[in-house]
């Protein structure tokens, strides 16, 4: 089957300072426009090269199968394409179920480095469904039988819970939760039963969490940063969509600066 045709946001150009590109991979419900919002331009602008795809089956990507059919390995032959048609191997930096396809791609990639933001861990989406479960269980119930959650993440309430901080602006979140999109059943799946190997990592990670985070816990990113032999870095005042919240700026600056010490 031929490689989906996907969405691709390209923005600025490496630099003698900042040789290596950087590609961005969105999670769950979102796509390429989450990373456009700030973190594009504000790397751009410090002379990387900065480049966000959207998924198959997101934002305006392509898909080589139905939605609810799309794999974590389709997605993380996504980013083996986006990865491979760049001169030189990219700083990968994935968020939440994008840091989980991250881990897999690094399993067999061998790449400068990687950022995890609010990621998912190695052991998967299983504590991440129990507590929706038990927070929603009518939700659980329905999302689980019809193999569609995205009445589930995107009301204001459902965003905000998830998503953002309690002091996010009401218009933020409203705003970003229309722009949510339908995600793959098989992908959550996957979640539980395709789990990454640490141990087939080399590439050194950034590991970051926040302390406002209603989808990975404090100990999930822990755990994951244990897994991957670093300590992980928490901003206490944001919530799970660290690149969108007010607030950005210092996980950006943390992120230019870990990849400046390693002369990326």
């Amino acid at each position: 089957m031929s490689p989906a045709a996907l969405e691709v946001i390209d923005k600025g150009s490496t630099s003698p300072a900042h040789p290596v590109p950087l590609l961005f991979v969105h999670g769950a419900w979102h796509a390429a426009w989450c990373w456009d919002e700030h973190f594009l331009d504000f790397f751009a602008d410090r002379g990387y090269r900065a480049v966000a795809p959207s998924l198959q089956g997101h934002g305006n990507s392509a898909a080589t199968k139905p939605l609810r059919a799309l794999s974590i390995a389709d997605y993380v032959s996504d980013v083996c394409a986006v990865a491979e048609s760049l001169p030189t191997p990219p700083v990968v930096i994935g968020h939440s179920m994008g840091g989980f396809v991250v881990q897999k791609f690094l399993e067999s990639r061998d790449i400068p480095a990687g950022v995890l933001m609010a990621s998912a861990p190695p052991k998967g989406y299983l504590g991440s469904g129990l507590r929706w479960l038990r927070r929603h269980p009518w939700h659980f119930l329905k999302l689980s039988a019809s193999g569609r959650s995205l009445a589930y993440v995107s009301t204001s309430s459902l965003a905000r819970e998830r998503f953002f901080s309690p002091h996010t602006p009401d218009d933020l979140v409203t705003s970003y939760a229309a722009r949510l999109q339908e995600e793959s059943a098989r992908s959550g799946v996957d979640g539980l039963i395709a789990l990454p190997r640490p141990k087939r990592v080399r590439a050194p990670l950034l590991v970051l969490g926040a302390g406002h985070d209603g989808a990975v816990t404090a100990a999930e990113v822990r755990a994951t940063a244990r897994a991957y032999g670093t300590e992980p870095e928490f901003f206490p005042d944001l919530g799970h969509n660290m690149m969108l919240e007010p607030g950005w700026q210092v996980v950006a600056e943390r992120i230019h600066a870990w990849l400046g010490d390693r002369g990326f």
